[in-house]
């Protein structure tokens, strides 16, 4: 495992995606509908990544290798997608962060709040509610 902590790692990975996109011809080009197939690719790649872990006989130490690599492969474009939209004055890797650690907080209300959940299967129940009055508030069906 690594010793680095995530936040140098991650602040690392950002400063090389701006220089990707100011220096790279090809990461210059890509636009949030260019990179969509990228996306669709890496995410299969994880699930098949996630298979293998289960796969009777495999070697557990290359199938976590890989599945590592895989969600790193993953992770770049969350990266790329979140630096396109900073490019363009709407958010970055960070609100994404943020939003990401709201929304957590708000559905864990057994974890950070006062509701009792004693089983996942309850957990799961109040999520989707939860999930629900959040439709409604935005005025989606």
């Amino acid at each position: 495992m690594s010793s680095q902590t995530v936040g140098p790692a991650v602040e690392a990975l950002t400063d090389l995606i701006a220089q990707l996109r100011e220096r790279c011809p090809w990461d210059r080009e890509q636009t949030h509908a260019s990179l969509v197939k990228y996306l669709v690719e890496e995410s299969q790649e994880v699930v098949d990544a996630l298979a293998a872990l289960d796969t009777p006989g495999a070697d557990r130490k290359v199938a976590y290798a890989e599945l590592e690599e895989e969600l790193g492969d993953l992770f770049l474009q969350v990266l790329l997608h979140a630096h396109l939209a900073s490019e363009q004055g709407f958010f970055d890797l960070a609100g994404v962060a943020e939003r990401l650690h709201a929304k957590l907080v708000r559905r864990h209300p057994h974890v950070f709040g006062d509701f009792v959940a004693e089983t996942a299967e309850e957990v799961n129940a109040n999520w989707e509610r939860i999930k629900e009055r959040e439709r409604q508030d935005k005025g989606e069906p």
